[in-house]
C-alpha cells in the first residue's frame, strides 16, 4: 500500500493494486446520546454510526477484472466496494451478490470481465442526518444491504445493513432499560 498523499478537498487516499481506500478527513464529534421513546431528532442517525465505525470507503476502478475486485474483498475481509473514475465519482456498486448472480450467469468466464459489467450502476445513498431506522426500512424494501453515504454532494463513508442492526439493537435496549427503570421506580 502507498500513501498518494492528500488532496485539496481533504481526502487522505491510499492506493493498493488498482483500488483506492478514501477516508474524508471531517472533525469527529462525539456520538449523541440515545434517549427513550424522543423526538425524532433525538434518533440515532447515519452521522453517529459513521462516527463510531469510521468513514472509510474502499473503491476500486471501473477497468479492473472481477477476478481483482474478488481478491480485494477477500483481502479486506469486506461485502462491497464503490465502483468510481479516478476522480472519486461513483459509477456503481459490487457486492458479493452481483458477482454471485454473474458467475451463474456467465461462469468462469466471468473472472476475467471488467467489474463495470457486474457492478449496480443505479446507487441509493443515504444523507448522514437520515435516521437509522429510516435508512433500514428504505434498505429492506430496495433488497439492498450497502449504503453510501453523501453529504452535500461529497462522500463521507459507507453503511451496511449490519451495521443499521448493531446500532438499533442498541437504541431499542436502552429505550427498553428506560421504561424498566421508569416502572420500577413507580413501585
Amino acid at each position: 500500500m502507498r500513501l498518494s498523499g492528500d488532496d485539496p478537498l481533504g481526502w487522505k487516499r491510499e492506493t493498493l493494486d488498482g483500488g483506492t481506500m478514501v477516508t474524508p478527513r471531517r472533525r469527529r464529534r462525539a456520538p449523541r446520546e440515545l434517549t427513550a421513546a424522543g423526538s425524532e431528532g433525538e434518533k440515532m442517525k447515519i452521522a453517529d454510526i459513521l462516527d463510531t465505525k469510521g468513514s472509510t470507503v474502499h473503491s476500486v476502478l471501473p477497468w479492473l477484472t472481477v477476478s481483482e475486485v474478488v481478491e480485494r474483498l477477500g483481502k479486506l475481509g469486506i461485502g462491497a466496494v464503490l465502483v468510481c473514475e479516478e476522480h472519486s465519482t461513483i459509477q456503481g456498486i459490487v457486492s458479493e451478490r452481483d458477482i454471485v448472480r454473474a458467475l451463474r450467469k456467465h461462469g468462469a468466464a466471468l473472472l476475467a470481465m471488467p467489474v463495470s459489467e457486474v457492478m449496480t450502476r443505479y446507487v441509493q445513498t443515504a444523507g448522514p442526518d437520515e435516521t437509522v431506522a429510516h435508512a433500514m426500512a428504505r434498505m429492506t424494501a430496495g433488497r439492498y444491504r450497502h449504503l453510501p453515504v453523501v453529504d452535500h454532494g461529497r462522500l463521507v463513508g459507507m453503511v451496511s445493513i449490519g451495521d443499521l442492526v448493531k446500532h438499533r439493537v442498541r437504541e431499542m435496549e436502552l429505550e427498553t432499560g428506560v421504561l424498566r427503570d421508569a416502572l420500577i421506580s413507580r413501585y
